[in-house]
């Protein structure tokens, strides 16, 4: 019987665990290519040998997603798998109209066959939208559980973009691990606070192995999911957030609403800056999807380092990246405390934006007068230092998840902005881990 060629959709994450779970060492399929979006310079890459296994000799081509007609035609697909987050459902729609108007069939995988199971349990964090508080929300239950006497191992989503054999599994224990590993600013961002912590993360491509890495280390696995993905492992407990500053989203996003629909617990986040509408319709719809959810009311409060400085200055905002591009976030933490602290102006950086910081916002061009802080590579870094350098502000306000100042330099004066999670009554993140788990 001849094989099922599929094509995969994705952007360096969800695609190749999807690969690893379905197709790998599957005789009944011949994964003939990858595409890749959202992530720059991905394509024209390879999924290594390494990682593809012995019906791949040569590795699998990952090109463009804006050749997926042409390549379906040209390599004989017979299924394209769709297999990336945060995106709308009219926009998984549209594509699989391009893969059916091109003879192809269209494919979601679910949980059932991509959904590892741990020999230890596992507390899940997902969202319905990128921007939610995912990372403030996995920082509170890490340390929820470590208060109740449980070791913890973070699992990270995947953000595999540099060499992907060596990024296989990553282990990553202190600061110099980050550096030796060469992580971008993304990678940073999310994996210095666990760190601060003492709580050790694994990331990388090849889920099953790292799984098994962390169980070694944990007596509880947190998955800390990215962007609105479902998670790797299958969680006895998961707590998905939500964001009523983008009332609605929960609905009409992908993957987020099948993770509204999964959750065990919903955290309604932002409730200290989002409207009394937003926050009730939010309600409303967690009341139609999924009734049995327990609720967490939540706050995102800012803390910010010397906010004086500020005060009748002209600004330059930088947020986190995704938040601002395929999130769709026009402001963050970073507005909150400029507004806050009496800033006169906020600059405007994209005249002042070189290369791949331009064609960012030439992309996303709905992020308004911030700075999304982008950094994939050396070369971005770069480009984001000298975007910086030559943007005409008074002070740099750092609304990142770490101190940019220590991986690039900026030369204006600096203020931090930084954020947590503040649950509002009850209950709390750790009422409910008691709960479930109970003290060891």
């Amino acid at each position: 019987m001849a094989k099922t060629r599929v094509l995969i959709m994705g952007a360096a994450g969800r695609d190749f665990h999807n690969f690893n779970m379905v197709f790998r060492d599957n005789e009944a399929y011949e994964v003939v290519a990858f595409t890749a979006t959202q992530i720059p310079d991905i394509e024209g890459r390879v999924y290594p040998a390494e990682l593809a296994g012995r019906l791949y000799p040569n590795g699998i081509p990952i090109y463009d997603e804006a050749e997926l007609t042409q390549l379906i035609h040209e390599l004989e697909v017979d299924e394209v798998v769709f297999a990336y987050s945060d995106v709308s459902h009219e926009y998984v729609m549209h594509k699989a109209s391009i893969a059916l108007a091109a003879g192809a069939s269209y494919r979601l995988i679910g949980p059932k066959q991509t959904m590892l199971k741990s020999n230890k349990p596992v507390v899940g964090v997902g969202a319905v939208r990128t921007g939610c508080g995912k990372s403030q929300t996995t920082r509170a239950v890490s340390q929820a559980l470590r208060e109740m006497g449980y070791t913890v191992a973070v699992v990270r989503h995947p953000m595999p973009y540099g060499d992907l054999a060596k990024q296989a599994v990553q282990r990553f224990a202190s600061f110099e691990d980050l550096d030796r590993h060469n992580v971008t600013i993304e990678e940073r961002e999310e994996y210095e606070p666990h760190l601060r912590n003492g709580v050790t993360v694994f990331a990388g491509v090849d889920y099953e192995r790292i799984l098994r890495e962390a169980e070694k280390e944990a007596e509880i696995v947190l998955w800390d999911g990215g962007n609105n993905d479902l998670p790797f492992f299958r969680p006895d407990l998961y707590f998905v957030v939500v964001d009523p500053l983008r009332a609605g989203h929960e609905l009409r996003y992908h993957p987020g609403e099948a993770n509204l629909r999964m959750a065990d617990v919903v955290i309604i986040n932002k409730i200290d800056s989002a409207s009394p509408e937003g926050v009730q319709q939010v309600r409303e719809n967690l009341r139609k999807l999924n009734p049995a959810a327990r609720v967490i009311d939540a706050a995102s409060p800012t803390f910010v380092e010397n906010g004086d400085m500020m005060r009748g200055k002209r600004v330059l905002v930088i947020e986190d990246g995704p938040t601002l591009t395929h999130g769709g976030m026009t402001f963050g933490a970073g507005v909150v405390a400029a507004q806050r602290f009496g800033a006169a102006e906020l600059v405007d950086p994209r005249p002042y934006a070189v290369r791949s910081i331009a064609e960012t916002f030439a992309k996303y061009p709905n992020t308004g007068a911030l700075l999304p802080a982008m950094g994939y590579g050396e070369a971005q870094r770069a480009d984001l230092e000298e975007t910086i350098r030559n943007t005409p502000c008074d002070v740099v306000v750092i609304a990142t998840p770490i101190d940019l100042t220590r991986i690039i330099s900026i030369k204006q004066p600096t203020v931090r902005v930084q954020y947590e999670l503040q649950e509002l009554g009850t209950p709390t993140v750790a009422d409910l881990l008691a709960a479930h788990f109970g003290d060891k």
